[in-house]
């Protein structure tokens, strides 16, 4: 008999185990067009960069129709807790909420928690973001009038330095079509969506129906990747999910992004980082081989070797790989830490 929590079982006997998650015990309320208006949690997690979120939170502060504000400090070390506390002390900040975690627990732990607090305080609808971007004004009211249509959408997200250009390149749905700019974006759009496609965390809307769901994200990921395996689980689930290409959130472009390889045929995130990279190469073959299978997973590991061994020879950088995957498929998820020390 297969365990009551299993996922059904995939060809060739292959079985995903569902991901352990925090127990829920908060109800959700479905909604409809004439229930009481919705209750809309925004969750900001940061460190150490006070000064962009002082930036985001000015911002947020225009927003209208927002409950609450919950900060997740992940123990910064910048003055950023002894901030948040003064502000919401005195009221400086309406509707703000912070909690400084003792430890740095990534943005997969951020997320987790200030997730689960939302729904706590019973949202209906939160929108998560990271503390480095910033929504256009009017984002959240252009995602709204998608409200009821979709479970988990979010903004285009553009490059701070050039919004002409995406911060994070996006594979078009029904094909390899992968596009870096905002034209692009638009041309390939259908009824000011794309459909399937979302950048979770960057100014994102969830409804709390589908956390009821789905749980929460995976906070042992740390960082990267944690973002993909929670749209990976929500698109399992049947979930709704769109970017809404006319609602905008700036984000710092990352150069070493999407690096060609392989004569130009395809590209490698590499991370000049040895956190960001670990991480990436554990979380990154757990997801593959978790939701698209064992020849995935394998794909990315040759991969990985073909960029350090020809694109940008690292000996260091393929021991780090192979430590990293095998990491992740013994389900160890502790080998970051020694980054952080």
């Amino acid at each position: 008999m297969r365990h009551p929590g299993a996922r059904p079982q995939r060809p060739g006997g292959w079985q995903r185990p569902r991901p352990v998650l925090a127990p829920r015990v908060y109800a959700v309320t479905q909604w409809s067009s004439n229930a009481r208006e919705r209750r809309i949690v925004a969750v900001v997690v940061t460190f150490n960069r006070l000064g962009l979120l002082q930036r985001l939170l000015a911002r947020l502060a225009e927003v209208e129709g927002l409950a609450h504000v919950l900060v997740l400090d992940n123990a910064s070390t910048d003055g950023t807790g002894e901030w948040l506390a003064s502000r919401a002390a005195t009221g400086a900040t309406p509707g703000l909420l912070a909690r400084s975690l003792p430890t740095n627990r990534g943005g997969a732990g951020g997320f987790h928690d200030g997730l689960a607090w939302a729904i706590d305080l019973d949202a209906d609808l939160v929108w998560l973001m990271d503390d480095d971007g910033v929504p256009d004004a009017d984002s959240l009211e252009r995602l709204l009038r998608h409200d009821g249509d979709l479970d988990f959408w979010g903004p285009a997200v553009l490059a701070e330095h050039d919004p002409t250009r995406l911060c994070f390149p996006i594979r078009l749905p029904g094909g390899s079509r992968v596009v870096h700019d905002m034209a692009s974006v638009e041309e390939a759009a259908h009824e000011g969506l794309i459909r399937d496609v979302v950048i979770p965390f960057n100014g994102v809307l969830v409804t709390a129906a589908l956390v009821d769901r789905i749980g929460l994200p995976r906070e042992e990921f740390f960082i990267w990747g944690d973002d993909v395996e929670y749209l990976w689980r929500a698109r399992e689930a049947g979930a709704r999910c769109a970017t809404v290409v006319d609602a905008h959130f700036l984000h710092p472009a990352t150069d070493d992004l999407g690096t060609p390889m392989m004569f130009g045929r395809t590209t490698f995130n590499h991370s000049p980082s040895d956190l960001k990279h670990y991480c990436m190469a554990r979380n990154n073959v757990v997801n593959l081989r978790d939701y698209r299978g064992g020849l995935h997973a394998t794909a990315f590991v040759l991969k990985t070797f073909w960029f350090y061994t020809f694109t940008r020879p690292s000996l260091a950088r393929l021991r780090l790989s192979v430590s990293a995957m095998r990491a992740g498929l013994r389900s160890d998820f502790t080998g970051h830490e020694r980054f952080l020390r």
